[in-house]
């Protein structure tokens, strides 16, 4: 057999980084890797690179002085594949959505993946961070590379896996401070993942045994909120049946020194309600039926419709006409102080409500109209909220957002002492609600 030499493996202080996808997950991370690496940022969107050249994020995850000082440091952002073709170490951080019918869809992977390959070389390293069922890096992500380079795994080049752990909208647990799961394909590339990483985290990492215990570990921190998400939400639909406050149990419950404290809430965003179908989805491929992740995702996936109709019958109860009623909802991003609006649940309430009055108007100062038109085929509006006190019948505080905290809601409310006000993430005054998750 003919004598094949192994390619040389760049020291870490001879990486060149390129993060493919520029996102919530891939833009921080970039930005912090070029704190200590030369670093280019790829995505394929000509327009989110050149707004990124600009110094601003629109997603608000790196602040517009971060961005301009990293670079003003040489960090750069580009649709261009050639301008990563000298990196040597690339990180994939591009979505991993799931379809029409909640199956995994991994042709972004698929599509970074050929990116990769027309630019990989000999002795480079590439990582994934997106959120997997375990194997896909190895099965469905690599193969594309080898038949786009003509390279071979872990012969002429090598792979990892370091998921992710970005939290949209959370200015504390930033990625710098996140500790992260790390993995390799071999033990010298384990060991190279790890040093990388570690190199610009604050609380270090976790180096896993192999690429799929990585794979496995993210898929479940998020199967695990959304199962306990779920309980919540199960005892607040049984707790209002029996007309019992669910917070005032929760907070009772909470005095025990090892009780777990969750609320009841609607579980949108692209991490928690969608990641646990990869898992059920492929549990299934080895036979096994996931009950308990299954009736999780089914009960959260119902919880926008249970506070429309949670809303009409308070509504009712207090003798207001439901249909052509005057609905004002407050919110519409998956959650606080953030623009993010994937796979937001407040849509469904809006619909469900859509099926008895057309007169609805959302309100959300952290939404672009333009996007949520786009993604929902909803107008809303961002701007002006004083004026619309005395216009509505029903008021729907879906997202606590700091802009709603202290406002008087019943004031939207043509009649304050007659109108209905529905509180979805418990947040307001209890005596200025009429009904709550």
């Amino acid at each position: 057999m003919p004598n094949i030499q192994q390619p040389t493996i760049p020291s870490i202080d001879q990486l060149r980084i390129a993060v493919i996808g520029l996102g919530y997950v891939g833009l921080p991370l970039a930005r912090l890797f070029s704190t200590r690496y030369p670093t280019i940022g790829y995505d394929s969107d000509k327009k989110r690179a050149d707004a990124l050249m600009q110094g601003h994020d629109s997603t608000l995850e790196v602040e517009d002085s971060l961005l301009q000082e990293a670079l003003n440091r040489g960090f750069r952002c580009t649709s261009c594949l050639d301008d990563i073709r000298d990196c040597n170490f690339y990180v994939v951080a591009v979505p991993s959505p799931v379809d029409e019918n909640n199956r995994p869809d991994l042709r972004p992977l698929r599509e970074a993946s050929e990116s990769v390959g027309q630019v990989v070389s000999a002795g480079d390293t590439v990582v994934y961070e997106s959120t997997v069922y375990p194997g896909v890096t190895e099965e469905e992500c690599l193969p594309v590379i080898e038949k786009v380079s003509g390279l071979r795994f872990n012969r002429d080049f090598f792979a990892g896996y370091s998921p992710e752990r970005i939290n949209p909208g959370d200015k504390e647990h930033t990625v710098e401070k996140i500790k992260k799961v790390t993995s390799g394909s071999t033990p010298e590339i384990a060991e190279l993942v790890d040093r990388v990483y570690r190199s610009v985290l604050v609380n270090g990492t976790h180096k896993a045994p192999s690429i799929r215990v990585a794979e496995a570990s993210k898929i479940i921190e998020n199967a695990q909120r959304d199962v306990n998400i779920a309980f919540m939400n199960e005892l607040a639909k049984i707790f209002n049946a029996m007309g019992i406050d669910t917070h005032d149990v929760l907070e009772a419950a909470s005095s025990k020194w090892n009780f777990i404290r969750l609320s009841p809430g609607l579980v949108g965003g692209h991490c928690i309600s969608v990641d646990p179908y990869y898992l059920i989805q492929k549990a299934q491929v080895y036979g096994v039926l996931p009950r308990v992740m299954f009736a999780a995702r089914r009960l959260n996936d119902g919880m926008g419709d249970y506070v429309a109709n949670q809303t009409i019958k308070t509504m009712n109860l207090k003798g207001i006409r439901v249909k052509d009623a005057r609905i004002l909802i407050l919110g519409i991003t998956f959650k606080e102080n953030c623009p993010d609006i994937r796979n937001t649940k407040i849509v469904d309430i809006y619909h469900t409500l859509k099926e008895y009055t057309s007169d609805i108007t959302v309100f959300d100062p952290w939404a672009d109209p333009r996007r949520v038109e786009e993604a929902y085929g909803i107008r809303i509006r961002h701007t002006g909220l004083e004026s619309l006190h005395g216009r509505f019948d029903a008021v729907i505080l879906g997202v606590a957002h700091e802009a709603f905290q202290g406002v008087d809601v019943r004031k939207f409310l043509q009649n304050p002492s007659e109108g209905v006000v529905y509180d979805v993430k418990g947040v307001l005054p209890k005596d200025a609600v009429d009904a709550r998750l």
